[in-house]
């Protein structure tokens, strides 16, 4: 079958029509299915306009191209549903997830996660996951009948568990969570509504969480040559880049640098899409599923890599971490966001009165950790310039970020 084409819908995908239903009832749409659904509830709430102004690695101010976490998340959306739509699961339900996987980012992106997560490590912490969750289930208001978005089960799943099992069959943590345990917006979550921390998640979820990595993979790439901070060239040092490189300019003997960098990340893009495809088919043939349920149930995941693709993606997320990420320009403004995060934490619980009436803590109200948490919920939800605009009222100086 063709890349471009769509695979007929497969019985191991999630089917709307059979969906484990929303946490609250309510009566079915006549023209959308469950899932189209979800995914209008997180296109149209609150959290996800804010992503317009929240960092991905460059602070919205330093330059109008750079990828924001909106225009991140919509890459990431776009080639999600590609390849669903190449496997023929149900496109809505990972268009959804992909919407809403970094709902939960705090400002001035894993800078503000890293200093919520130490404000926070006595309350059991900040993750971004967990807190995609609580904005979907408790944090947006909008609905007369109940807080979050009421989104299916299989959404919940999907946000909670696209990067895997949390737990084993006996409830302890494993893989990333065995050291801290599983986070605190996820576990107390789980206590009532049970989203089976211990099954992998749906088909349409890992092409959800595949789709992050090749977007973020290229798209970093794309910003890093944007800012200078390498040069086409310098990514010759990782294989499949200097093919594609080689490629480009077998093809191109004289184009510019600007237009060489925007090829080769295409052609990167499209490599690791069809990557994916062939490698999970290759997987799919193998397990043989019949069901969603035998995918959850399957033990490992189904969608991802080649060996040979997984060293490449690998190899480009350790030169983006030296070359960009551990930058000295970047670095700079990082640690002056983690200090901006750290000083409106600090502020707030010293003086809550300067937080806005809609978040002050109930009268009476005594829990420090619920407190904590409430100036948690509210500085995660702030954008970058919110952030920096409430850093300017309540102190004499304020980092410039630049």
């Amino acid at each position: 079958m063709s890349v471009g084409m769509a695979a007929p819908r497969v019985a191991y995908g999630c089917d709307p029509g059979q969906s484990r239903g929303r946490r609250f009832n309510e009566p079915p749409s006549l023209r959308r299915s469950a899932f189209r659904r979800d995914c209008d509830r997180v296109i149209h709430s609150t959290a996800f306009r804010r992503l317009k102004h929240k960092t991905q690695v460059f602070v919205f101010h330093e330059g109008d191209h750079y990828r924001t976490r909106l225009t991140h998340t919509l890459e990431v959306a776009q080639i999600a549903r590609a390849l669903a739509r190449q496997l023929g699961l149900d496109e809505d339900l990972t268009e959804t997830l992909a919407l809403a996987h970094d709902l939960g980012h705090p400002p001035f992106g894993h800078a503000g996660e890293r200093a919520l997560d130490e404000c926070l490590k006595d309350h059991g912490g900040f993750d971004h996951n967990a807190q995609s969750l609580r904005v979907v289930t408790l944090l947006e208001r909008r609905y007369p009948a109940f807080d979050g978005l009421n989104l299916t089960w299989e959404a919940l799943e999907g946000i909670v568990k696209h990067n895997g099992p949390m737990i084993d069959r006996n409830g302890e943590a494993v893989g990333r969570y065995r050291e801290h345990g599983v986070p605190v917006g996820i576990s107390d979550y789980v206590a009532f509504h049970d989203l089976e921390l211990w099954s992998h998640a749906s088909l349409e979820a890992q092409v959800a969480a595949v789709a992050d990595d090749i977007a973020y993979d290229a798209h970093d790439i794309d910003d890093g040559l944007r800012a200078g901070l390498f040069s086409v060239d310098d990514l010759g040092a990782i294989p499949l880049i200097a093919d594609i490189n080689a490629v480009v300019i077998a093809r191109y003997p004289v184009l510019d640098e600007a237009r060489r960098g925007a090829e080769l990340v295409r052609e990167l893009i499209s490599y690791l899409i069809e990557d994916v495809f062939s490698e999970t088919l290759r997987r799919l043939s193998a397990v043989k599923p019949n069901s969603a349920a035998d995918v959850r149930n399957h033990g490992g995941t189904i969608v991802g890599f080649s060996t040979e693709a997984e060293i490449t993606e690998a190899a480009i997320k350790r030169f983006l971490k030296a070359r960009m990420y551990r930058h000295e320009r970047v670095m700079h403004v990082m640690r002056d966001a983690e200090r901006v995060v750290r000083d409106l934490f600090g502020r707030y619980q010293a003086a809550p009165a300067d937080l806005p009436a809609e978040w002050l803590p109930d009268e009476g109200e005594h829990d420090e950790a619920g407190r904590a948490r409430r100036i948690g919920d509210f500085i995660a939800g702030m954008t970058d310039r919110y952030a920096i605009i409430e850093h300017r009222r309540l102190f004499d100086s304020t980092p410039d970020l630049r």
